[in-house]
């Protein structure tokens, strides 16, 4: 049966999260009720990565398997059609050989962007978190690093996460300014839950010196979510992008240029 793969971008404001849900509008659903009309049968789809209510999506990358023959412009379009507006397939291809959204990622990359200034936007309420004093970006930055390489997350999970390790391997996290805004950029091989809201949350308390550039390293080492910064919202956050080992021929995102060499996927693949 062939498999097809997508890049999802959604603006995700209006949407109680990536996964289904019971009487609740998921992109999940919107998704799979557009291609299932193009496909005329039912269509589920696997993504790389779930996102939560309120966050975004600038390519998030999802597979399905089917037995309608369509050309990849006939998805695309097709799905476009009969998707809402706050949802768009981007782009379609035939998988190559055993590729899975999930599984066969070794990166995601999220994207964290903080409006830095006395007001609020009214044309960017859903798409960017509010902060209105001042942050220090360098200060945000430094802290950051000390989050780099193998570590346990404990302290930057949510208490209800599900995952059975606290562990990740964090390969960059760039927090810079532009403009009024402040971003930070943060690749590791898989996320927990809550993970980049939690980083943001402790770096934005950093950013406006109420706790020092080493605190960051102190909740690492302590491993206790209890003694954490806040969660930051989830209005500035946006999955980014997902790589993939190059033979499956998924274009990359330019920020995976900066992953380390033989970067490896996490496994969190069912045992058998």
């Amino acid at each position: 049966m062939p498999r097809i793969v997508l890049g999802i971008e959604y603006d995700g404001s209006a949407f109680f999260g990536w996964q289904w849900q019971t009487a609740r509008r998921t992109v999940q659903s919107e998704l799979e009720t557009a291609l299932s009309k193009i496909a005329d049968e039912p269509i589920t789809v696997i993504c790389a990565g779930r996102t939560d209510a309120g966050v975004h999506a600038l390519e998030q990358v999802v597979h399905f398997d089917t037995q309608a023959e369509r050309s990849m412009y006939g998805w695309m379009m097709g799905g476009n059609t009969h998707l809402p507006d706050d949802i768009r397939i981007i782009w379609a291809q035939q998988a190559i050989f055993d590729f899975h959204a999930r599984y066969s990622a070794i990166a995601r990359f999220y994207r964290y962007v903080i409006l830095n200034r006395p007001m609020k936007s009214a044309l960017l309420r859903k798409q960017v978190t509010w902060c209105y004093q001042s942050l220090d970006a360098d200060k945000m930055h430094r802290a950051a690093q000390y989050l780099i390489g193998d570590h346990d997350f404990s302290s930057f999970r949510a208490q209800g996460c599900q995952s059975k390790s606290p562990c990740r391997m964090m390969h960059f996290i760039d927090v810079y300014r532009e403009q009024e805004k402040v971003i930070m950029d943060i690749s590791a091989n898989a996320f927990l839950h809550h993970m980049v809201r939690n980083i943001a949350g402790v770096l934005m308390e950093i950013g406006m010196d109420k706790q020092p550039v080493d605190w960051a390293q102190e909740l690492l080492l302590i491993k206790d979510r209890d003694q954490g910064g806040i969660t930051a919202p989830p209005d500035g956050l946006y999955l980014g992008g997902v790589y993939y080992p190059e033979h499956y021929g998924i274009t990359r995102h330019p920020v995976f240029d900066k992953l380390p060499p033989g970067a490896k996927r996490f496994d969190d693949r069912p045992k058998a």
